[in-house]
């Protein structure tokens, strides 16, 4: 098991390399990089915008007296009119005075340091702002795994024993629509009935706890918290169990039609003792494996539209600004860490797989 390990995670080092590698290429044709965004601000806000500009990038950005008024052409779109001299600090600000090449090997040997330097726009470091909103998105992906698999599991093996029944054909049917319906769109509908919209104001319409939440006793700081997360949960919720649910019953499906299963049945054990004592364990073994993966997913893919309407401020709402405002330090390292989060969530849910059933050996698999 100890060779199985090292070779997947020296395996993770090529995969990791391809993904920055295409990330980092696709990112150089990309139009509206963070030079464009500074001249845009500057020549739609006028000159100041230099000012509230330079603190997030570490270096020189404030103009310090810069005349920003001459002529002079620019490989820059909007730059026509600006001084090439405050260009060139732009470029230099952001990085962009090295080649392609360079800056992309500058970039792996930080990152391999676990050093990812500050946001281009906000004064603070790219680990302190990840760290900041982590709370946020750890939280929803910690209750959205928990109901799914609450839901998902009792109903799946429900729908095994019933296989065929109305009520396996009912279930399916609802499962299958709520998995067809955009949870951002579910979202939206949540918002008009229940948060203020045409009908009903039962609801928060943003954020996760109350503005004066601090200054209420804990037990009704527990009910706010409760109670924001009603329509965000269920809107991500609605689709996160479906597949779960069907992974359960096909899962107990398969297990119910062994030999052991007729054994068992045929030495007088009840349905139930059959069900939980023998099934259970060996169905439940693709369930439980795929735990790590189902909460990494939830946690970082299915919040970002959900954020973004319920104005939750955690990493999906800072993914989505960090590409629209072209903050790349923010947008690699968020890259990086979650495939390198993912690239390990992986390797546990495959032992997992050993831990659960010893008669699962990949040793004796390639890679």
């Amino acid at each position: 098991m100890g060779a199985y390990i090292l070779r997947r995670i020296l395996l993770m080092i090529p995969t990791l390399f391809g993904i920055m590698a295409i990330s980092f290429v696709v990112v150089q044709f990309a139009p509206g990089g963070p030079v464009e965004q500074v001249i845009a601000k500057l020549t739609n806000q006028g000159g100041d915008a230099s000012d509230r500009l330079g603190g997030g990038g570490g270096g020189d950005m404030s103009g310090g007296g810069l005349d920003v008024g001459t002529g002079g052409d620019s490989k820059y779109r909007g730059a026509q009119g600006l001084d090439p001299e405050f260009i060139k600090k732009l470029e230099k600000q952001f990085g962009f005075d090295k080649p392609p090449l360079e800056r992309f090997g500058l970039m792996l040997w930080n990152y391999a340091r676990f050093d990812f330097g500050n946001s281009y726009f906000r004064d603070i470091s790219v680990v302190d702002l990840i760290l900041e909103k982590m709370p946020v998105s750890i939280s929803l992906g910690l209750w959205i795994t928990f109901l799914s698999y609450l839901i998902s599991i009792p109903l799946g093996i429900r729908k095994a024993v019933k296989d065929g029944s109305g009520f396996d054909m009912w279930t399916s049917a609802i499962v299958i629509v709520g998995y067809a319906i955009p949870g951002f769109l579910f979202a939206i509908l949540l918002m008009i009935l229940f948060a203020g919209g045409s009908f009903y104001n039962w609801f928060p319409l943003r954020g996760l706890i109350s503005d004066n939440w601090w200054d209420l006793p804990w037990p009704q700081r527990i009910l706010d918290y409760f109670w924001h997360l009603v329509l965000p949960l269920t809107a991500m919720t609605l689709s996160a169990f479906a597949t779960t649910t069907l992974l359960t019953k096909n899962s107990f499906l398969d297990e119910i039609r062994k030999q052991y299963v007729v054994t068992a049945r045929a030495k007088g054990l009840s349905e139930r003792q059959v069900l939980y004592g023998h099934v259970f364990r060996n169905a439940m073994l693709i369930v439980i494996a795929g735990f790590p993966g189902a909460f990494i997913s939830s946690f970082f893919t299915g919040s970002l539209l959900i954020e973004n309407i319920f104005s939750l401020d955690g990493l999906g709402l800072l993914g989505f600004r960090s590409v629209v405002e072209r903050d790349y330090p923010v947008v690699f390292a968020n890259l990086y860490i979650f495939s390198l989060i993912g690239l390990f969530v992986s390797l546990i849910s495959d032992l997992t797989y050993t831990w659960i059933d010893p008669r699962i050996d990949f040793e004796r698999r390639d890679v």
